[in-house]
């Protein structure tokens, strides 16, 4: 089953990777300013936007996560094949928060489809842990997941608060994240199920010096979903990775400050140095 992926512009190809609850109708101007410029997929994960649930997120549809027999990596390795079968590569994929770790983790297992990596407002791991203070509190998820079952429409609006808390534009942000969400339907509960349990257990630290491609992340300053101390890791242990922070940004970079994210991703694109 394909994939639902809009296509604009020419040139090398750069694949837009949304975040969790979200579609890829979420990248908005930004795509279209990309599209002057590269040949820019925005994609709507399995059971996000235009997407229809399949392969192993179908189970996690039908039995919580907790409960299920696949894995967080599986269900992270299921998007990874799904993408890799639909995408022939080379190109480029920019991800966001979730969308990172699925481009870092489709970096690792197929790095012949993937030329360069743009990782924004995302973190190896969300979860905060004895020896990793820069991710979220456990309870925190398993606030979401519980508030999921009861009403997920305002679950979702509540993220969305989180994602632009302290940035530049807050309140006008926030209602253009509003206005968006819901603009290619309702997502599927198994798949927000899925991605919830894959931001909670999935650790992708160890792997890290593995994945060898150039990559640019960005972080916002504001940022309290996926802190900037966290971006900062990856790029260190990254082998070929550069950082860029953004100023005033909070989760959502490309969105309140789109002029410094454009500038940024073209100038890795393009390889030009400062």
């Amino acid at each position: 089953m394909s994939l639902h992926v809009e296509t604009q512009g020419s040139g090398a190809p750069l694949l837009l990777i949304h975040g969790w609850g979200m579609h890829g109708g979420m990248w908005g101007g930004v795509a279209e300013r990309l599209a002057e410029h590269f040949r820019v997929l925005a994609v709507d994960l399995p059971g996000h936007g235009k997407s229809l649930v399949s392969g192993e997120w179908e189970v996690v549809s039908r039995i919580p996560p907790r409960h299920s027999p696949l894995s967080t990596h599986h269900l992270l390795d299921d998007i990874v094949t799904q993408l890799s079968a639909q995408f022939d590569g080379p190109l480029s994929v920019c991800g966001w928060s979730l969308g990172g770790q699925i481009a870092l983790r489709w970096a690792l297992r197929h790095p012949q489809q993937i030329d360069r990596l743009v990782l924004v407002a995302t973190t190896p791991c969300f979860v905060r842990k004895p020896e990793w203070e820069y991710g979220m509190a456990q309870g925190t998820l398993a606030e979401f997941a519980a508030a999921l079952q009861q009403d997920y429409a305002a679950t979702l609006r509540r993220f969305l608060a989180l994602q632009v808390r302290g940035s530049d534009n807050e309140r006008e942000l926030l209602a253009a994240l509003r206005k968006a969400l819901m603009s290619r339907g309702e997502p599927d509960m198994g798949a927000l199920r899925a991605g919830l349990a894959i931001l909670r257990d999935c650790d992708l630290r160890d792997v890290l010096p593995g994945i060898r491609q150039p990559a640019l992340v960005i972080a916002g300053e504001r940022d309290t979903l996926t802190p900037p101390a966290a971006s900062r890791y990856l790029a260190e242990h990254l082998p070929d990775a550069r950082l860029e922070e953004i100023k005033g940004a909070a989760h959502a970079p490309f969105l309140s400050h789109p002029d410094e994210f454009v500038m940024q991703l073209r100038r890795f694109m393009e390889n030009k140095s400062d």
